[in-house]
């Protein structure tokens, strides 16, 4: 069985918050150069890094689904 996602125009637009994209540029700024991150920041860093490429993914895939239309 095909299932149908109807998937909001407004996900090709969808991205992260400039707050977010500046406080993740801080992170790896830092780290490449030469400053150790602590534990959290760590995970901040991966953490954000996660959403900002299933973000992009998201993005991909609502043009894809939106050319085909």
């Amino acid at each position: 069985m095909v299932e149908v996602v109807e998937i909001p125009v407004e996900l090709t637009q969808f991205q992260l918050p400039q707050a977010v994209q500046d406080r993740l540029h801080l992170l790896l700024d830092r780290q490449d150069q030469g400053h150790e991150l602590s534990l959290a920041e760590q995970q901040e860093a991966t953490g954000l890094i996660e959403l900002a490429e299933f973000l992009s993914l998201l993005r991909l895939r609502a043009t894809r689904v939106m050319k085909q239309a």
